[in-house]
């Protein structure tokens, strides 16, 4: 009875449409059209570059250091981007060899790392967003966990002079450092 009733509502249009359908799917399958599989180029060769690209990397090899620099913030701004610390590449250079081996060179410390060794729990919102401004890339999430785990490390391999700053800047608001 409900079969009847569900025939009837149904109008012609959708019962020759079912039909098609079972129809395409009982036929045998149509070969997928073949795709041209393109063999990327070895490594020792150079791979070719698409005009678009060609174009652009003339126009940015043509720029003075002004508009390049002019162009990375736009860049930087339209693509939020943030801005990476620069990391030295080659690493420290080796200190010249003294020239008298008879006394004892002194060795001048000029490289020096900040710790964060404890903290004024009354002070600690006020170290936490200090802490937070001095590490860059640094949410106040992360800044509160770097803070509740000292000891821990701020800045490493600084100068005496920043670190003497970093030193005063977190000792202002509540806490104590240790400079090694």
């Amino acid at each position: 009875m409900n079969s009847a009733r569900i025939t009837l509502r149904v109008p012609l249009t959708a019962w020759r449409s079912l039909s098609r359908c079972s129809v395409l799917h009982t036929a045998e399958p149509q070969a997928a059209p073949v795709e041209k599989i393109t063999i990327p180029p070895p490594s020792n060769v150079e791979k070719p570059i698409s005009p678009k690209i060609e174009k652009l990397v003339t126009e940015i090899s043509q720029l003075n250091l002004l508009e390049v620099s002019e162009l990375s913030g736009a860049l930087k701004t339209r693509l939020n981007l943030p801005d990476a610390p620069v990391m030295p590449v080659g690493g420290f250079a080796a200190p010249a060899p003294a020239e008298e081996e008879d006394e004892a060179p002194k060795q001048v410390k000029s490289v020096f790392n900040v710790k964060l060794m404890k903290f004024d729990e009354k002070q600690k919102v006020a170290l936490i967003k200090e802490i937070k401004g001095l590490m860059e890339g640094m949410n106040l999430v992360q800044a509160k966990k770097f803070v509740e785990g000292a000891p821990a490390l701020v800045k490493g391999d600084v100068s005496k002079e920043e670190a003497e700053k970093l030193k005063a800047a977190i000792e202002k608001v509540g806490g104590v450092v240790e400079i090694d």
